[in-house]
């Protein structure tokens, strides 16, 4: 068993700045609708996706649709784009 810390060590630790939680790129969306954008930035088609995931084709569509519906994108292109700009499909 290690000694305890002296008292300013601790108290010196307990005042240090913690590192910040990393971003989450897209807060609005899920894990899972997260792992279906990445997917489609890679250019992965629904029935990949769905193969991918051993999740039915209408799931993947029910995902995509939210995916545009929370990213307010007009089409799955813009959906698309976005998730590249951020780093994603790559």
């Amino acid at each position: 068993m290690l000694p305890p810390l002296p008292a300013a060590v601790e108290a010196a630790a307990y005042h240090m700045p913690r590192p910040a939680a990393p971003v989450r790129r897209f807060p609005e969306l899920t894990d899972r609708k997260l792992e279906v954008l990445g997917y489609l930035a890679k250019g992965q088609s629904n029935i990949t996706i769905a193969e991918q995931l051993v999740v039915s084709l209408k799931t993947v569509r029910n995902h995509v649709s939210n995916i545009l519906a929370k990213l307010e994108a007009a089409e799955r292109t813009e959906a698309i784009d976005r998730a590249r700009d951020a780093g994603l499909g790559h």
